[in-house]
């Protein structure tokens, strides 16, 4: 298995800053709400903040030099405030997990004409296949906190349904 070279530690980097080069710390870390603003111009319910960790997830954003670099997934945690969307998306490609930290979310997930929803409170957890349509609403009074993993280190772009309007905004 290759191991991206970015993971390896580098010909005369000492341990330390290597492991150094490996830790996230909150504190170093900002709430971007650019990185979905084009949906939140189209749509004030779709604005929310992507903190990232590990990788620089789907969200279309190319680069963060203040990420963890990874091999293998991407890490991230989404502010969702109350009653706003993560609209209807597919990845063809990988695996999404949705881990909620805070506050009550419903995700809408659709196949081949089947939907299916679950709620989702406090540590609860949900792992959406690829090729299935998800969307993430924050059905409570606060603001939502989760984590994002994506089973890639750089996802292809995901796309909406045919019938989203969103589907016709140009990034």
């Amino acid at each position: 298995m290759q191991i991206q070279a970015s993971m390896l530690q580098q010909t005369g980097q000492s341990f330390a800053d290597w492991m150094q080069g490996r830790v996230a710390l909150k504190s170093t870390r900002r709430y971007d709400w650019d990185a979905l603003k084009f949906q939140a111009d189209f749509d004030p319910k779709y604005r929310r903040a992507q903190m990232r960790y590990v990788g620089t997830g789907a969200t279309g954003v190319a680069k963060d030099g203040n990420t963890v670099p990874s091999a293998h997934f991407t890490f991230s945690t989404m502010l969702i405030p109350a009653g706003g969307i993560g609209p209807s998306h597919i990845h063809y490609d990988v695996e999404e997990i949705f881990f909620v930290l805070r506050g009550t979310m419903k995700v809408i997930c659709e196949k081949d004409g089947e939907r299916w929803e679950a709620t989702l409170g406090e540590r609860d957890l949900i792992s959406v296949p690829p090729g299935v349509y998800r969307e993430e609403q924050n059905i409570g009074d606060e603001d939502a906190l989760m984590c994002v993993m994506l089973g890639t280190p750089k996802p292809i772009t995901p796309v909406y349904p045919p019938d989203s309007p969103l589907s016709k905004i140009k990034r």
